[in-house]
């Protein structure tokens, strides 16, 4: 009898689980379905660059292994520490502008009351474009001849202005074009944030005799927190991999000026032909994400616990 009992025990535990998978059978298909979609087109060029940057090979005949040679050829560079330093310079300047000023201009949406959609629509806009687009109109745009930002200083009787063909603008040329191109997906971002923020806090606030500084100050940007650390480590980790910017209005120049890690890898692969040296250029790059995304988050965790 208790040999029946758990044989039946047995048989009502394997009906009950084979009706569970049914019921999610679907679920289960969309969800393998993504992983095999990241495992081949993230995860498999993971490994394949990790592979890469060991070797030597020109996808033609058969690679061989290399050891550190790669690293060692990339660090010899003298163009290295250039690519290190703009991307970095770029990174900074990136946070400065392309951080800050979505985040004001979702503020200032927020606070009008007319035509916020039309604004809205205005804004986007440029996201719109296909990123080559954007930045061969900004190409124009700076062109030391009849471009509109040298015409604009004419009209105003000033000098011109080298934009893409000086050391001293052309890194924050690159930085314009990429805050203006990147400004709708943040400020929308940031807008869908700051309405979920209860209209009670500032209306208290507002009752206090706290003016828009100060209600930003003491309510919105505490309310957005999380929405901010998030905002910022993407901006890091999307800025210290620009590379259509300098490889579309600059190559790189003037005299490596915006020469940046990820433009240089794609020169050690694609100009020079030595595909290990830019596999191992992009397991830097990669590193050194992932060493900063783990301390950010760390730190994150540590100022939300």
């Amino acid at each position: 009898m208790t040999t029946m009992t758990v044989k039946g025990s047995r048989r009502r535990s394997q009906g009950a689980f084979r009706r569970v998978v049914r019921r999610n059978l679907t679920a289960y298909g969309f969800l393998c379905g993504a992983l095999i979609c990241f495992a081949f087109f993230s995860w498999y060029p993971m490994v394949r660059e990790i592979l890469l940057s060991f070797q030597q090979t020109n996808f033609v005949d058969d690679p061989t292994w290399a050891g550190l040679e790669n690293f060692r050829t990339v660090a010899e560079d003298p163009a290295f520490a250039d690519a290190w330093i703009n991307t970095a310079a770029f990174t900074g300047l990136a946070l400065v502008f392309g951080y800050a000023v979505p985040f004001a201009a979702a503020i200032i949406l927020n606070e009008l009351r007319h035509a916020k959609a039309y604004l809205r629509f205005v804004v986007y806009l440029p996201v719109m474009l296909p990123p080559a687009v954007g930045v061969l109109l900004f190409k124009w745009f700076y062109d030391p001849g009849p471009g509109l930002f040298n015409q604009i200083l004419d009209l105003a009787h000033l000098p011109a202005l080298s934009w893409l063909d000086s050391t001293d603008t052309a890194l924050i040329s690159l930085v314009a074009v990429s805050t203006w191109m990147n400004l709708g997906t943040g400020t929308l971002i940031y807008l869908a944030a700051l309405q979920s923020i209860p209209g009670e806090l500032y209306e208290a606030a507002e009752l206090d005799g706290a003016g828009l500084f100060k209600r930003v100050w003491h309510v919105t940007i505490p309310q957005t927190k999380l929405i901010l650390l998030v905002m910022l480590l993407l901006q890091i980790v999307a800025t210290m991999q620009v590379f259509i910017e300098p490889y579309l209005m600059t190559g790189g120049g003037p005299e490596n000026a915006t020469l940046t890690v990820a433009y240089l890898m794609y020169q050690y692969a694609f100009n020079f032909g030595d595909f290990g040296a830019g596999g191992a250029l992009g397991l830097m790059l990669m590193l050194v994400l992932m060493v900063f995304s783990a301390f950010y988050l760390r730190i994150s965790r540590d100022n939300q616990s």
